[in-house]
């Protein structure tokens, strides 16, 4: 039997029992002079605690530091609970995360409220298990840190899961994720996805990213890749969001890929180091992608898919939700425009996303089409120009009459239009210019 300290977290040592008393734990050994056996007789045979040792004038005994029990529990019921366990999300709440701990560490303990016995007896198999020291340890060697809702590197959006919410983050990466939250958006879709989507997940996320918002994708393959990529080329904000530990690269093939992103980005994960995905834990990771941003893009998705699991995550959350349009003959574009024909809104760039997830005044550019001379001209020379006949000419009084203006307005006219190439004149009568509508810098016919 291992003993336990003063939280409940195992410390490998053995218990040391004396006849007639209740067994209790040894303490755990600590760094410093060797043990007194190995000195020679200890100098007090009295029971009870030893003397203080003498303070020097005007300084105070120095302090250990412990760690935090708090942030130890946290990290352990991360190895036990599966994210996304709304059940195991009201304990949390209710009983604090070192109670709840002791209650799944301990079978003498009385289990929370409303547990099964099956569940508890599961969830005390994983608690025999963990080791959240050596998972913090592991962490911080690996660069890396625990972040609990409450740090000040906390999403506070991520609230909005309520008991749903993520026991804990575990991150890679320098930048401080609350900030690049609050001014990010996710980009998802097809793992198999075209070219088409491809294209569009790359030249959208390069655009967010030029414009300073941080793009959250999950770094699977297809439109996620494209994503994270497209603001890596931009020398941009990205934040990858894995179902898995975050020592870890899944899948496989983009392990150059994420560790790129842990480099210039973030890399984030509910579950601890070495755990490994599975299909649920990535619908669950695709809750906090919708939490943790402002808006969702789906770039190609079919009719079930994952992508559409996190655009409609982001919709009950009150988040924007938008689609990429794509070709109607596509079963990749059905699921978007499934969504498009709901409540999502339809974007085609960065500038139309900024425009819905931005501040007050980020507006899109107007989109129009190329401006012909024609469209410059004032509604009297347009109606003049109208009224001349296709094939054939016409006289000045004739025209006036088909114009309804008078007779020298329409001459005015004609002479404007006679300057800019609209029409020409045959003696007394006026035609149009067969070249007239011709663009600056057009070509016709090879010419």
């Amino acid at each position: 039997m291992t003993s336990t300290d003063a939280w409940g977290f195992a410390t490998g040592e053995p218990v040391t029992t004396t006849p007639g008393r209740s067994q209790v734990p040894a303490p755990a050994a600590e760094p410093g002079p060797a043990p007194a056996a190995e000195q020679g007789p200890a100098p007090h045979t009295t029971t009870g605690p030893p003397p203080a040792r003498p303070v020097a004038a005007g300084r105070r005994p120095a302090r250990r530091e412990g760690p935090d029990p708090q942030r130890t529990a946290r990290a352990a019921l991360t190895r036990i609970l599966e994210p996304g366990d709304e059940t195991a999300g009201r304990w949390l709440r209710e009983m604090g995360p070192v109670a709840l701990w002791r209650a799944l560490n301990d079978d003498a303990a009385d289990p929370p409220t409303g547990a099964t016995p099956a569940k508890i007896a599961g969830l005390r198999l994983r608690a025999a298990r963990a080791r959240p020291t050596a998972d913090l340890d592991a962490m911080t060697a690996l660069g890396g840190r625990f972040l609990c809702p409450g740090d000040d590197e906390w999403p506070g959006q991520l609230d909005d899961l309520k008991d749903a919410r993520p026991i804990g983050l575990w991150v890679r990466g320098t930048a401080n994720l609350r900030l690049w939250a609050l001014r990010s958006v996710a980009v998802v879709g097809a793992r198999a996805c075209t070219d088409y989507g491809a294209h569009l997940a790359a030249t959208l996320s390069a655009g967010l990213a030029d414009r300073g918002w941080a793009v959250v994708s999950g770094a699977a393959y297809g439109v996620d890749g494209a994503a994270h990529r497209g603001a890596l080329a931009a020398d941009g904000a990205t934040i990858a969001v894995l179902a898995c530990g975050v020592d870890h690269a899944y899948p496989r093939g983009h392990t150059e890929l994420i560790g790129r992103i842990a480099e210039q980005g973030l890399v984030v994960a509910e579950l601890p180091p070495g755990d490994h995905p599975t299909r649920s834990r990535f619908i669950q990771r695709n809750r906090v992608i919708a939490a943790l941003t402002r808006g969702t893009v789906v770039v190609e998705a079919e009719l079930r898919s994952g992508s559409l699991v996190t655009a409609r995550q982001a919709l009950a959350l009150g988040r924007f939700t938008m689609g990429v349009p794509g070709p109607v003959t596509s079963s990749l574009s059905a699921g978007v425009h499934q969504l498009l024909r709901g409540e999502a809104t339809v974007v085609t760039g960065a500038d139309e996303v900024i425009e819905l997830v931005g501040s007050i005044g980020d507006l899109a550019p107007e989109q129009q089409g190329p401006t012909r001379i024609r469209d410059l001209l004032d509604p009297v020379a347009t109606r003049v120009l109208e009224a001349l006949p296709a094939r054939g000419g016409t006289d000045t009084g004739r025209l006036a009459e088909e114009a309804a203006t008078p007779r020298e307005v329409t001459q005015r006219k004609l002479f404007e239009l006679l300057s800019l190439g609209f029409v020409q004149r045959c003696g007394d009568r006026w035609e149009l210019a067969r070249r007239a509508e011709r663009t600056e810098g057009s070509r016709r016919g090879g010419t």
